[in-house]
């Protein structure tokens, strides 16, 4: 399906992951990276806002270079019993990531800002994802493929982390880094989707 907008939409990302997403959804937009420095997660954060306060961030400063633009922001954060997992900083610290939260379950909360420099609306979604045991050689092998060194809790859903995925509950989307059912919602509510919507039916 593709849809039109009445407004120019910009992905502010560098993921390729989110950009597939987009297409996804049908919606035409145009991808700017932000030029923001990431902060780490406030003591006693709760792991959702710390992922719409950097969606926010990262919306924000591209909004400021689009003038006139709705600009999509969005952030992820793996998090389990209160410890936020980031990107790895390199392959033991994401062997380590994936032996404590293989037999467990962890949340996946991703945040997502909408804003044209003057509206803003920000959000966020949260699914529970089960991960089986795993032997150490697989998770030998999924570190030394290089796949979750640039992905939030060293793996990806959508590839080679799906070894080791025993169930979900909730928006799988919103785990491989962005709800597009929501963020739709948001565009439509907006008024960023055209009367034409169904043209492309």
């Amino acid at each position: 399906m593709e849809f039109k907008t009445n407004r120019q939409v910009v992905l502010a990302s560098g993921s390729p992951r989110r950009s597939e997403l987009m297409g996804v959804a049908g919606i035409p937009f145009i991808v700017r990276k932000p030029q923001v420095q990431e902060p780490p997660i406030r003591q006693r954060e709760n792991p959702a806002n710390y992922a719409e306060r950097l969606a926010a961030l990262k919306a924000r400063d591209v909004a400021e270079r689009e003038p006139g633009a709705v600009v999509i922001g969005a952030d992820t954060v793996v998090h389990q019993e209160g410890r936020a997992y980031g990107k790895p900083s390199g392959r033991e610290e994401a062997k380590a990531f994936l032996e404590s939260l293989c037999g467990s379950v962890h949340s996946v909360s991703t945040g997502v800002c909408v804003t044209d420099g003057e509206l803003e609306r920000t959000f966020s979604v949260t699914t529970d994802v089960e991960f089986r045991e795993a032997p150490h050689w697989l998770i030998d092998r999924y570190v030394d493929s290089g796949d979750p060194m640039d992905k939030a809790g060293a793996y990806g859903i959508q590839s080679g982390g799906a070894l080791f995925v025993k169930g979900i509950r909730g928006d799988y989307y919103a785990v491989v880094g962005l709800p597009i059912a929501d963020m739709f919602e948001v565009l439509d509510e907006m008024g960023v989707i055209s009367a034409g919507k169904g043209d492309g039916l």
